[in-house]
């Protein structure tokens, strides 16, 4: 295996683990927004690549929700409230995904913050797994096809202006503290309005929202 392939396989590896609902503290989206750099550098076949996110995306979340919805439910829940997310917090998103089942999942997984606590409250809801994997499939392609497309175009770019990896990495960095800086800002949003409990916004994580789509999406829903 060479550099190339072997690169692609790590960043797919850490998508599933991060998927199944392992820490990993590399924001999700940077990831497929890197991957999509690469391929237009023409570092590996991009069909390959986005083909390889979904797929991993997937069988990574479909692992969470069967923990979350088995063996795994009173752990979760006993963590939850061990790190202050009140129980009802997440029923309440687990009844918004039972009543509107494989659309509300889809949606839920396109969402930036929202898609972070989806498939745990899908256990939770204990929604049939088909019905759930139709909604995780259709979301997880439309969140990663949309960041990979944003990778191309960044990729595309870079490659005029200046060779290597030079312009891609600060590309990457500046997401990276743009994300930060969003994720602040709505944080402090959230804060200021915890009056208002139903608000999506609670859910707002800058680990999986750092690119400035998702920025965008993410102080949406906290209005």
């Amino acid at each position: 295996m060479d550099a190339l392939s072997l690169g692609l396989a790590v960043v797919i590896g850490l998508l599933f683990v991060k998927e199944a609902g392992l820490p990993v503290p590399v924001p999700g989206d940077l990831l497929v927004i890197g991957l999509g750099v690469g391929a237009a550098q023409g570092r590996f076949d991009p069909l390959v690549a986005i083909v390889a996110v979904v797929l991993a995306s997937i069988l990574g979340g479909s692992i969470q929700f069967l923990l979350v919805r088995g063996p795994g439910r009173r752990l979760l829940i006993g963590l939850l409230r061990r790190f202050g997310v009140p129980e009802e917090r997440v029923e309440r998103q687990a009844e918004r995904l039972r009543r509107g089942g494989v659309g509300a999942v889809a949606i839920a997984r396109m969402t930036p913050g929202l898609r972070i606590v989806a498939i745990a409250a899908a256990g939770l809801a204990a929604i049939p797994f088909v019905r759930f994997v139709a909604g995780l499939s259709a979301g997880n392609t439309v969140f990663a096809g949309g960041h990979f497309a944003l990778g191309l175009a960044f990729g595309s770019a870079a490659a005029t202006i200046a060779a290597g990896l030079v312009v891609p990495i600060l590309v990457l960095v500046a997401l990276l503290v743009a994300g930060f800086v969003g994720w602040r800002w709505i944080a402090g949003r959230v804060a200021r309005r915890k009056a208002a409990p139903s608000g999506l916004g609670e859910t707002a994580d800058w680990t999986d929202a750092c690119c400035p789509a998702c920025l965008v999406l993410g102080a949406a829903v906290t209005r």
